[in-house]
């Protein structure tokens, strides 16, 4: 210890002029890197208060995420399984002929060529949408259909928890997978930190459930971690599928109360549209397998009763992955605001924006669309709520109005616009969503169930408390500097 003491005293005092001009230099290249990255604006200031404040240390981090370390593996992988799949579902032609013919559809047409660009994501029609307020609803129903499973169930969930609702999930799973039903389920990785042991998923297969855990947590350093499959998916039989907010643990249903009552919010899928969420779950399950052949499964969707025939409106299933540099759970959000008339609801567990995001909440704001947002107000994280306040007076400011659903905690992610457009999916409004997480949801038009979503946001609202900018000032000043602190680093939580 003392001759290594001694060789950083000699080293700093003799050398210092090399370290200190060496700095300059790194700092001087990874300042053009940053600033000719693809990055946003927000991101760009959090690397530069690294660089300012650990010059060296601080462009090593910056340098080793944007190399990729962990995951271009999944990266190519997501591009050859994009290519095999681009043509296997499209849009009917009959209704693009139809929507050219209707001044309404203009929106939509756009939306839809921004977003198969990247990645195959028809529009249907005829197909049923059922919504769910509730976690407890969409459960009771979901029990319901699993138990209609024919020929497969696919889910793909985020967190899984034993519990009753798991527990009651799990009972269908192996009595179907018994009786010859393919069953294939995919959790990911971070659920092994403290809810599921590590061999979960062999427990699963011995009950004839196939089973993947999603990058699952390893003992080395990767980038990969920063990436979770945040997607939450049930298909059955290529006809029926389930998407939203609600999680398979009991706190979602209320069966356990965590942080007051769980409002969460959920849509079933029936019809043709369900092929998109196959899609979707084949491409995630064939991440880590030489198996590309879809088509089995397709054709067994295309099979499927379509559902109602004369069913309203329109139906685009959407995903969105953090390995294309394409952020289409936001662009989607973007495209609501910029486009809203009389008024924008939105729902969500998180307030955590980029600059982007909140130049698009003022500005719909102060041309006059009524925009609303409702989020928790017991919250499940203290940081992330501190975050989402340090927001709070500049979306005020400009017109907003915010509310904090007082009985509990508010995990729904939906927005509706002018009661004709919505979506609902796992897309929350923060940064993880936005840039880190696999997320999926649904973006609808002229359905009637979006009928249903704005009475469910009046209701809730009407048992939330709206935020005043004297309740800003009223914040605890404690709570003000963490949200001021955390909103540094948040482009990188």
């Amino acid at each position: 210890m003392g001759l290594l003491m001694a060789l950083f005293n000699y080293v700093t005092t003799n050398y210092v002029h090399f370290y200190y001009g060496g700095s300059l230099i790194v700092t001087v290249i990874g300042c053009i890197a940053l600033f000719n990255s693809k990055s946003d604006s927000s991101v760009k200031l959090t690397w530069m208060v690294f660089f300012s404040v650990l010059p060296i240390i601080g462009i090593f981090l910056y340098f080793y995420t944007r190399l990729e370390f962990g995951h271009r593996f999944e990266r190519r992988r997501l591009v050859e399984i994009s290519k095999k799949s681009k043509n296997q579902i499209q849009t009917d032609p009959v209704i693009f002929e139809e929507m050219k013919t209707l001044n309404d559809s203009k929106d939509l047409q756009g939306l839809h060529h921004f977003v198969n660009k990247i990645e195959t994501f028809p529009i249907y029609k005829n197909s049923q949408v059922t919504y769910y307020p509730l976690g407890e609803d969409k459960f009771a129903d979901l029990l319901i259909e699993l138990k209609k499973a024919e020929k497969f169930i696919f889910m793909e969930y985020f967190i899984v928890g034993k519990g009753h609702m798991w527990g009651s999930v799990l009972e269908i799973l192996i009595e179907k997978a018994k009786a010859g039903v393919e069953v294939r389920f995919m959790y990911d990785g971070f659920c092994e930190f403290s809810l599921l042991p590590r061999s979960y998923s062999k427990e699963l297969e011995k009950c004839g459930i196939q089973c993947k855990v999603f990058s699952p947590i390893q003992p080395f350093v990767s980038t990969v971690y920063n990436f979770r499959d945040h997607r939450k998916i049930c298909v059955i039989d290529g006809h029926t599928a389930f998407t939203g907010g609600v999680n398979l643990a009991d706190e979602y249903i209320n069966e356990i109360e965590r942080f007051g009552h769980w409002k969460d919010t959920a849509v079933k899928i029936k019809g043709k549209a369900a092929e998109s969420f196959t899609l979707m779950f084949l491409k995630m399950w064939a991440i880590d397998s030489k198996d590309l052949d879809f088509e089995p499964w397709l054709s067994i969707a295309a099979q499927a009763p379509e559902g109602p025939v004369e069913e309203e409106g329109y139906v685009m299933p959407y995903a969105d992955s953090p390995l294309d540099d394409e952020r289409v759970g936001e662009m989607v959000y973007f495209d609501l605001l910029n486009k809203a008339q009389e008024y924008v609801y939105i729902m969500s567990p998180y307030l955590i924006l980029d600059g982007e995001m909140e130049t698009a909440l003022t500005f719909a704001a102060k041309r006059g669309v009524d925009v609303k947002i409702i989020l928790p107000h017991i919250p499940d994280k203290k940081y992330a709520f501190a975050l989402a306040k340090s927001h709070y007076k500049t979306l005020i400011q400009a017109g907003v109005e915010i509310y904090e659903y007082t009985p509990g905690f508010v995990h729904a992610k939906v927005f509706v616009v002018d009661g004709y457009k919505a979506t609902v999916g796992t897309i929350n409004l923060d940064y993880r969503s936005f840039y880190h997480h696999f997320e999926c949801g649904v973006y609808l038009e002229g359905v009637q169930e979006i009928k249903k979503m704005e009475a469910d946001f009046l209701g809730t609202m009407a048992l939330s408390q709206r935020i005043t900018l004297e309740d800003v000032r009223k914040e605890k000043k404690f709570t003000k500097i963490v949200g001021w602190t955390m909103k540094i680093f948040a482009p990188l939580m």
